[in-house]
């Protein structure tokens, strides 16, 4: 996980909101001043940073080396800030990183990306954490993507709450799937059912929804309900999606398996479980389930087909039978299911086939 840490060394006039934000979305390391220090002494789950022993900070900041020698190898951990101005600068953060540091906080005012790669490439397998000092979050992405292993953390001084939550979504696990079109074989009416409508604890946005299907073969996007009607308002945390006894894309929480997702059953969700959001090109992000609401109401069973390699999938779906649910067309479009008929196109993600407890298994399964 990379590392965020937030520079709270002066109070600004939203400083209680900026703490009180970093708390909610758990960014929890931050640097500390004489200032801020009373603030944060008896909130033990702040780990804190400064330059200041006095303070006697979780992380020892210097700013000069003088000191490594008695104090690396102590309890405490210690590291140096550096600003990178030349080719030298750039070979003493090398040099320090080799004395065994456990952290070194790079500034680069003017090049930042060329210096970063150098850095990132002789330090990737150096136990040192390389931290870079930013001043947007565009700065902050390019930092975590930089040669695509990225920077250890940033440190960053946050100007409103929109920001950290920012900086959150930036070090959010997700994955890239592939997308694809499947076409409506069939549709047909099941007068009633048990339906899960899912509520996550984030907003989802228009082009968001999750993956759902009847069978690990195949998954519908289902739109989010972010748009507003005459009738009814929008639920931009709501994914009505399917039946209880739909799959539905989760975290594969196991670090050795070769798939980064496996699958749930809809009747399982419950509130602090995750599921992935996938927009429809394929860009996920792992939200947490706030709430499920299961409630019997009219279905509609689709009956799908997606051709893949000269081979056609087989894909099932059953939705509740209402203007309020919507997949997505080929063309990006969200169509309400009951605008749906045979022949038409939507987009639908093609699974690892068939599963065992959501696991992916090579053994003979057969679903329909």
């Amino acid at each position: 996980m990379k590392k965020i840490i937030l520079n709270f060394e002066k109070k600004s006039e939203n400083f209680n909101e900026l703490v009180q934000s970093a708390f909610n979305y758990n960014i929890l390391e931050i640097i500390i001043s004489e200032e801020t220090f009373e603030v944060f002494k008896n909130i033990k789950r702040f780990k804190t940073y400064s330059n200041n022993a006095k303070l006697d900070p979780d992380n020892l900041i210097l700013k000069e080396d003088s000191k490594l020698g008695e104090l690396i190898n102590q309890d405490k951990n210690v590291g140096v800030f550096l600003e990178l101005k030349t080719k030298d600068d750039e070979l003493k953060v090398v040099d320090l990183a080799k004395k065994g540091l456990n952290f070194i906080i790079v500034q680069a005012k003017d090049w930042k990306i060329i210096p970063f790669e150098n850095l990132i490439a002789r330090l990737h397998s150096i136990d040192t954490e390389l931290i870079a000092q930013i001043d947007t979050i565009k700065e902050a992405e390019v930092m975590f993507k930089t040669l695509e292993i990225g920077v250890d953390g940033v440190v960053f001084t946050p100007k409103n709450s929109d920001e950290i939550l920012s900086l959150k979504r930036l070090i959010q696990t997700s994955i890239q799937i592939e997308i694809t079109k499947a076409k409506i074989l069939n549709i047909k009416e099941i007068p009633d059912g048990s339906r899960v409508c899912v509520d996550t604890t984030t907003l989802l946005h228009s082009g968001e929804g999750m993956l759902v299907g009847s069978t690990a073969k195949g998954f519908v996007l289902v739109h989010a309900e972010v748009f507003e009607t005459q009738f009814v308002a929008s639920r931009p945390f709501r994914v009505n999606a399917g039946d209880v006894s739909a799959y539905i894309l989760v975290p594969n929480d196991d670090p050795e398996a070769s798939n980064p997702y496996k699958t749930n059953y809809l009747s399982e969700l419950k509130a602090g479980d995750k599921v992935f959001v996938s927009d429809l090109n394929g860009n996920t992000r792992i939200v947490s389930v706030g709430r499920v609401k299961i409630e019997v109401r009219p279905m509609l069973l689709f009956n799908l087909a997606a051709e893949v390699k000269d081979e056609k999938i087989p894909i099932n779906v059953i939705l509740q039978n209402a203007e309020t649910i919507r997949l997505i067309s080929v063309d990006g479009r969200s169509v309400p299911v009951v605008y749906l008929k045979k022949g038409d196109e939507i987009l639908v993600h093609i699974g690892p086939g068939a599963t065992h407890f959501g696991t992916k298994i090579k053994e003979t399964i057969i679903e329909k």
